[in-house]
């Protein structure tokens, strides 16, 4: 994957206030957790990725990922920004921002994230991507280590960020927005898809109906680690407990009391209590953005459709640089879209002067 260069990067924002939960994240650390550590980056990949193609970067470079209530930055340099995921009230000095576009910011001018009023996590990309030092392989913030992104943790007041530069100038990366296809639906409930596994025979045949056949409810527990939801109890056949194995994202967990965890970015690398499904990865995004209360439904797939889903989902975003719409304002609401897996391949409007369209994301 192409990289930014970031020998030559610059003061980009200073932190005028942090928000509720604020962290740097990218696509996150592959290929580290047999080592114990947890993967981290965007919990919304498909926002974050969305964002990055928006602003002319690589879909891997870093960005903000914003949780509930967002952040009051002031801007040090001119740059190109985008705002992706979590739909929340934004404004620059005082005039309402667009959504699912690019658009520039002047050096001087204070950016106020506030509240997120649909979904759960919204991302603010920039033109050069976030650049603070790279640790095994990522930029992404770890908030249970507590290393990478800003010293492993959620931005502070004070905090200066750093920026990496443009891949192109800034007049040809502002004024592009995505097709609203790609534009996140935050809705209750969600349905998220499924393959059975890894240890589905710890549970009764009655316990896997319960399962894809019940509604459950997202709990004030819940954070980047795992989702634990609330609603019918989930029979086991003996124990709860297993020897303890790897944890995949999306790993679904039901310890003794039968409830499930469905487990994210920043979960443990191993655990031992039996997993009865999986999430499929492009719906970890509509997870992703469920608040507590929201409902979710489980659907049982084949893996063969597992594997399509994400294989559709990989080709669209690879053509998507060259598939941005020019877009002659930046006052007007993003239209919500489709849900992430349901995202057609062979999307029209190509704009042939859109930012990365050259190049491979």
């Amino acid at each position: 994957m192409t990289e930014l260069d970031q020998g030559a990067s610059r003061d980009g924002f200073e932190v005028l206030r942090p928000g509720l939960l604020s962290t740097v994240q990218d696509r996150g650390r592959a290929g580290y957790q047999r080592f114990g550590v947890p993967a981290s980056g965007a919990v919304d990949q498909i926002a974050l990725r969305v964002g990055n193609v928006l602003v002319g970067n690589p879909q891997n470079a870093a960005v903000l990922e914003i949780t509930l209530h967002g952040p009051k930055l002031f801007v040090l340099a001119d740059m190109v920004l985008a705002l992706t995921g979590g739909e929340a009230t934004a404004t620059l000095d005082g005039v309402v921002v667009p959504w699912y576009e690019s658009y520039l910011a002047r050096c001087g001018q204070v950016l106020d994230i506030q509240g997120v009023a649909r979904g759960l996590r919204t991302y603010l990309s920039v033109a050069g991507g976030i650049d603070v030092p790279v640790v095994l392989r990522s930029r992404s913030t770890c908030l249970v280590a507590k290393f990478g992104g800003v010293h492993g943790r959620a931005l502070h007041e004070g905090d200066v960020l750093p920026i990496g530069q443009p891949t192109r100038p800034l007049g040809r990366l502002s004024g592009w927005t995505a097709p609203a296809v790609w534009h996140g639906r935050h809705a209750s409930p969600v349905t998220l898809r499924v393959v059975w596994g890894p240890q589905e025979d710890a549970f009764t045949e009655e316990g896997r109906r319960i399962f894809v056949g019940s509604t459950y409810e997202v709990t004030p527990h819940t954070d980047r680690m795992g989702c634990r939801l609330h609603g019918p109890v989930i029979a086991h056949r003996d124990s709860a407990d297993i020897i303890s194995d790897w944890i995949p994202l999306g790993g679904i967990q039901v310890p003794g009391d039968g409830r499930p965890i469905v487990l994210l970015v920043d979960r443990q690398t191993t655990g031992g209590y039996a997993k009865i499904a999986t999430v499929i990865g492009p719906d970890i995004p509509a997870l992703g953005q469920c608040r507590p209360g929201d409902a979710v439904r489980f659907c049982a797939v084949p893996l063969i459709e597992a594997q399509r889903v994400a294989r559709d989902i990989e080709a669209g975003l690879a053509e998507l640089p060259a598939r941005l719409i020019d877009s002659d304002t930046w006052s007007q609401p993003a239209v919500l879209g489709e849900v992430p897996g349901e995202i057609p391949v062979g999307l029209p409007n190509v704009a042939g002067d859109a930012p990365g369209a050259e190049t491979e994301p």
